[in-house]
């Protein structure tokens, strides 16, 4: 019986844990599915790591340490270089890696492939630029010498949104600095990360730099190497309940420590907007990966005075969107994660409605088979909904008017988050003034998307701290040493 692409491609992932260069099985004889969101089956297993087997993950990140962090930083550069050419062209492999596991349409997994790429041809770059200062003091009589040298074993915690992205956004610079690593996976999508791990040891990672262990007991198997003075750094995406616990963990053993978490984007489009470019933009911010994603427009803020046309135009192309299995060609919106992210939106959604809501397009769930939401836009949200008060992840819309600037910088800064904003205005004054007053760490001024290897990515508030990509993402992995010379 001949096999499909979506086989052959699953097929070819090792299943086991990524421990000092080589696979092996997890001490558990229980294994974890892996289930395609698009029709609620199994794709296949994936070992089940306890504490033992993290454990050993970072014994052989520590052995490795010395020898990587004295490797030089051009030899670094070569193996995420050529780790970036490997993945450059298997593209197309990875792209439908991601949407089995995760459902994103494959048009969406290939940008993802391109975007995460971009991550090690950066830092490739960025490795033989490490560097510090000579300087003479100020006062005389001495000399000032600063270096830089890799923080040491690290502990990755990547989300299920984004499998490779979020992977090589950790692992390169970690890579380009010199610090090896243990990366534990979401449990939803292991499948990018251990086919990730088997590239880049394909592209001559030294063995124990890069560990993957896979495990249904996160907190059981990560406690035990947060408590270990071994290790050095911790860096986490995911939700800021979670992140909280994490860096209360991370207290006693003084870790450095990298948090990118949850975010409540506002989307403020002022009368003065090119409506044309702020329905695109707004599109591009709230359907990426069918919503599910941190950066994603959570609350839709609009003024007055075009209120109107852009409600209508923006329910309009949510409505006419393609939904279904990613694999399928034309597909524009595939499933939520699993059963209980479509509940927790609809549930969102009916909340809203009960309480004066307006459902002005989808509204509901999509099939019989799979986890799909339709794409959904609600007005006259009331303010203490959960739609405007927590991150939704999913594919709705809820759509406020405003009539002032200040009431729009009031409703978008009262959240505890602060993440990414975005804003649309001809006015450039008007728009650097509001870029300058949002309280978040990133501002998409007439853009729907800014995310780019080449910037620095994080947020502020409960949106953790930190950044990740440009020059400043290598600098999470480095600390400097001063030298006062007499």
């Amino acid at each position: 019986m001949s096999t499909t692409p979506a086989q052959q491609v699953v097929q070819t992932v090792p299943s086991g844990l990524f421990i000092g260069g080589h696979w092996r099985e997890g001490r558990r004889e229980h294994r974890i599915d892996v289930e395609n969101p698009a029709t609620g089956e199994v794709l296949t297993t994936v070992a089940d790591a306890d504490e033992t087997d993290g454990r050993e993950a970072l014994d052989a990140a520590v052995a490795a340490q010395a020898s990587w962090a004295r490797t030089p930083s051009r030899e670094r550069a070569e193996v995420l270089r050529r780790a970036f050419d490997l993945l450059t062209a298997r593209a197309d492999e990875f792209a439908l890696l991601m949407t089995l596991e995760m459902g994103k349409p494959l048009a969406e997994a290939r940008g993802e492939v391109t975007y995460g790429a971009e991550f090690l041809r950066w830092f490739s770059e960025e490795a033989p630029r490490i560097s510090g200062r000579y300087a003479p003091n100020p006062v005389g009589g001495s000399r000032l010498l600063t270096t830089k040298a890799p923080v040491g074993p690290t502990l990755m915690i990547t989300p299920w949104n984004f499998p490779l992205a979020m992977a090589t956004r950790k692992v390169a610079p970690a890579v380009a600095a010199g610090c090896t690593m243990v990366v534990k996976p979401a449990t939803a999508t292991p499948l990018t990360m251990l086919k990730f791990a088997e590239l880049m040891s394909e592209a001559g990672l030294p063995d124990g730099v890069l560990n993957v262990v896979t495990t249904s007991t996160t907190g059981r198997v990560t406690a035990p190497l947060l408590a270990d003075p071994r290790l050095r750094k911790l860096t986490f995406t995911g939700s800021t309940e979670v992140g909280r616990k994490l860096i209360a963990a991370s207290a006693d053993q003084v870790l450095r420590v990298s948090m990118e978490l949850g975010g409540n984007a506002p989307f403020l489009v002022f009368d003065d907007a090119d409506l044309d470019r702020a329905v695109e933009g707004a599109l591009a911010a709230k359907m990426r990966n069918t919503g599910e994603a941190c950066t994603a427009a959570n609350r839709f803020y609009v003024q007055r005075g075009v209120a109107a046309e852009f409600t209508e135009r923006f329910a309009d192309r949510l409505g006419n969107l393609v939904v279904g299995d990613g694999v399928e060609p034309g597909t524009q919106v595939g499933p939520l994660i699993d059963a209980g992210a479509r509940a927790d939106v609809a549930a969102r959604v009916d909340e809203a409605v009960l309480a004066g809501g307006k459902v002005l397009t989808g509204g509901a769930p999509v099939g019989d088979r799979g986890y799909f939401y339709a794409p959904t836009l609600v007005t006259d949200v009331p303010a203490g909904a959960r739609l405007l008060t927590e991150e939704t992840f999913g594919p709705v819309a809820p759509v406020v008017v405003f009539d002032t600037e200040d009431e729009a910088l009031t409703l978008a800064n009262a959240t505890e988050f602060g993440l990414i904003a975005y804003a649309f205005t001809r006015d450039l004054d008007r728009g650097l003034r509001v870029a300058e007053a949002l309280e978040t760490g990133m501002v998409g001024l007439n853009a729907g998307v800014v995310s780019n290897a080449a910037a620095p990515f994080g947020g502020v508030k409960a949106s953790g701290y930190g950044r990740e990509g440009g020059f400043e993402g290598i600098e999470e992995y480095l600390e400097t040493k001063y030298v006062g010379i007499g």
